[in-house]
């Protein structure tokens, strides 16, 4: 159906992205946790800023910033090492929150480094330059070369990548929004839950910071 704008096998890209989106990752995260602490509205702030930032990216690596990235290996790791301070400083301060639930409300310690959703979620996308390797070599296999416009192609494949990932952030949304109400019961649950998402992206951070070492 697609072949004809040069797109090769959708349905295996279709399987293949929706693999990809359920996998968990700090975007993700951090929209879930948004959800929960500060209600939907907050949540999908935090979701158009990794609608945006994802947008951004797949615009870069359809005009080749990819191979920029490959040829120039410093700007990579720097942007590797940016990202995974950022990562850390946002686990920073959702493990001082969960220790100290005098400050914020227990509804709100998941959200307490999510201030301003829409901007954070957008640095936290755009600060992952693997993100555009990927998606250049995930993009291509799906691409066919014969095609007199490759842009086409690459515009549909990735409004089929962004369709996935809004269905899946909203699911995360409401679904945090139920968390929320439960957080509200049980703060103790609430503090466990904003500790261990800081634990998490203090991991993400630690990875992506050997992988720049």
């Amino acid at each position: 159906m697609l072949s004809q704008y040069g797109v090769l096998d959708v349905w295996t890209y279709i399987a293949g992205t929706i693999f990809i989106v359920l996998l968990p990752g700090p975007n993700s995260l951090f929209v879930l946790v948004t959800g929960a602490g500060r209600g939907v509205r907050a949540g999908y702030q935090a979701a158009f800023g990794v609608f945006l930032g994802d947008a951004i990216l797949m615009t870069l690596t359809a005009a080749g910033a990819a191979s920029v990235l490959r040829l120039l290996p410093m700007v990579f790791l720097a942007l590797k090492a940016v990202g995974a301070i950022y990562l850390a400083y946002l686990g920073a301060r959702l493990l001082w929150s969960a220790w100290h639930p005098g400050k914020p409300s227990a509804t709100n310690t998941v959200s307490s480094a999510g201030g301003r959703p829409f901007q954070k979620a957008l640095l936290l996308s755009l600060l992952n330059p693997k993100a555009i390797l990927f998606l250049l070599s995930f993009f291509v296999q799906f691409v066919d070369p014969a095609y007199a416009h490759p842009a086409l192609s690459f515009l549909i494949l990735a409004a089929i990548l962004q369709l996935c990932s809004v269905l899946y952030l909203s699911a995360l949304i409401f679904g945090g929004a139920r968390l929320a109400a439960a957080f509200r019961r049980r703060p103790g649950v609430a503090r466990t839950g904003s500790a261990l998402v800081g634990a998490l992206f203090l991991w993400f951070a630690g990875r992506m910071a050997l992988d720049a070492g």
